[in-house]
């Protein structure tokens, strides 16, 4: 499989539980460039005959609906160019709407979901320098949409720092009773030749012990060794 094809079965995974994997969707649509998550969504449609937006419509309701349209439909620019006015403004923004815990807010959304990461992180910067806080912990409150803002901090991470969130996914999936293998391989697989070094000196530093020493514990046979070789331990 190429890429865009191992992402829309990775998707089609997520979605086909009985329980979607909306992490699993944001994940990959916040962490792929625009062109990568299009490639994908175009893959999607090819191999399983429907629309990636229209499948996410279907499996979700409300708020948490709205957002995840948003989130899989969107086409985020993905220069490196950003504007501070705008950053401060949109942190403003944000800030009121945690302010008035009007978290359904078409704004927030809209923001969070159509503005290049690199705005993004702006925004994200101006925030905390303005209010003293990360607009994570902002978010962070008792609501009874427990899974729609467990959406937006998702999506927040993602786009911060990715790597960081993905280091994170490794270290959950192998520290379950038993290793979550579809969490391993779709961050393993799919950062192999990008920039799994990095996830795994963030790993090290997380937990004090490397990935691979980790994924050698925890899984066994021939899918330890094939993990292992993709981490560079033949």
């Amino acid at each position: 499989m190429d890429p865009a094809e191992r992402d829309a079965a990775f998707i089609n995974e997520a979605l086909k539980k009985e329980t979607p994997d909306y992490k699993v969707i944001i994940e990959i649509a916040c962490t792929r460039t625009s062109e990568e998550f299009l490639a994908a969504k175009r893959s999607y449609q090819f191999q399983y005959k429907h629309c990636l937006e229209e499948d996410v419509a279907s499996k979700t309701i409300g708020d948490f609906r709205r957002l995840l349209v948003v989130v899989t439909s969107a086409y985020r620019y993905d220069g490196d160019e950003f504007d501070e006015n705008l950053a401060h403004s949109e942190a403003n923004i944000l800030h009121q709407v945690i302010e008035n815990k009007a978290f359904n807010n078409d704004e927030i959304i809209r923001i969070l979901c159509t503005r290049s990461k690199k705005q993004l992180c702006s925004t994200f910067i101006a925030f905390r320098n303005m209010y003293g806080t990360t607009i994570t912990k902002g978010l962070s409150t008792d609501h009874p949409n427990d899974e729609y803002m467990e959406a937006l901090r998702t999506v927040i991470r993602c786009i911060k720092n990715p790597r960081r969130y993905l280091a994170k996914v490794l270290y959950y999936a192998l520290n379950d009773l038993i290793a979550e293998e579809h969490a391993l391989s779709r961050v393993i697989i799919s950062r192999a030749e990008k920039d799994l070094n990095e996830i795994n000196d963030l790993y090290f530093q997380r937990n004090g012990i490397t990935l691979d020493s980790s994924v050698a514990k925890k899984t066994s046979g021939n899918y330890m060794n094939f993990l292992l070789a993709l981490l560079g331990n033949n």
